[in-house]
């Protein structure tokens, strides 16, 4: 984690990326999103971009923040005690998209970059990488799920061929929700605390994985967004989206650190659904469609 380092080229990066998704995300849509700019009194600020009631998407959001500040808050001196008390930098690219059709998935994907600052003589900045994507169905589709995993090995595969697999059940591992003993999605890849290519390398990587984001998921849009779909998808939907709430509020370590560092509410949210529903001790019918998601998608699996 020490070496020399580019945060302005990881800003100017990360801050592209967000502009390219935006506009392809609108040409699907059809509708422009919302940007929103703020900035935080500790330090820093960003864009938050939202897209709500559109053709395709119900609400899409995508986060552009850069925050800094003095003393490294729990969520992260945890991981990195070494880091405790010193003086940090974060950046990154957030975005979430639910769509108004139950047969088109949710999508989840984060780039970042943090470091630790050197407050003395001999000191070296600490830094990492970290980011990832998955994605999280309603009515699962084994094309739809092959095709997103395909992509992101590819994405992977110049930097080595254990980066795939490795990131793949790191992703399998952090998005389960515990206390229902339940995958969130069919997942994707997932890296946190990564520099171990040295700076230039790593961040290659990162702008692999966020670049290939495109090519992941918008063909599955595309294939998905005019099937038929009524009431009973929709009610499926809104009451598998309260996993997608629960995880977000209990286990997201981007929620929790964006909470413990004094971020923009409003931001850190955005990824929350519109539309949700609980319900108690419900179980889907043998055989049913919905059903099949549980028995056909939320297991642990080589897509490709």
């Amino acid at each position: 984690m020490t070496g020399h380092i580019q945060p302005q080229a990881v800003y100017d990066y990360l801050q592209g990326l967000q502009a390219r998704i935006v506009e392809a995300v609108e040409l699907a849509d059809g509708k422009h999103f919302l940007q929103d700019s703020w900035q935080r009194p500790e330090g820093g600020g960003g864009n938050s971009c939202m897209l709500e009631n559109g053709h395709v998407f119900e609400r899409a959001g995508i986060g552009f923040s850069h925050v800094l500040g003095n003393k490294l808050p729990p969520a992260a001196s945890v991981a990195h005690p070494e880091a405790a008390g010193r003086p940090w930098e974060a950046m990154g690219v957030s975005l979430v998209f639910h769509p108004h059709n139950p047969y088109v998935p949710t999508v989840h994907m984060n780039v970042r970059f943090f470091v630790a600052k050197a407050q003395h003589a001999g000191e070296q900045d600490i830094w990492w990488f970290g980011g990832g994507m998955d994605l999280t169905p309603y009515y699962g589709d084994a094309e739809d799920c092959t095709h997103f995993h395909r992509v992101n090995k590819e994405a992977l595969a110049p930097f080595g061929a254990h980066y795939y697999p490795t990131f793949k059940q790191a992703c399998d591992e952090y998005f389960f929700l515990k206390h229902r003993q339940e995958p969130r999605g069919i997942g994707g890849v997932f890296f946190d605390d990564f520099s171990e290519l040295g700076f230039e390398q790593s961040f290659a990587l990162q702008r692999a994985i966020g670049d290939a984001f495109l090519q992941a998921y918008l063909p599955i849009v595309q294939r998905r967004k005019s099937q038929a779909y009524g009431e009973r998808e929709r009610d499926f939907q809104a009451y598998r989206r309260g996993r997608y709430v629960e995880f977000n509020l209990i286990f997201d370590r981007g929620t929790i650190f964006g909470l413990q560092s004094n971020g923009r509410t409003e931001s850190i949210l955005l990824s929350m659904p519109p539309i949700v529903k609980w319900r108690y001790d419900w179980r889907p019918e043998t055989g049913s469609p919905e059903a099949k998601l549980y028995t056909d998608f939320l297991i642990e699996k080589d897509w490709v």
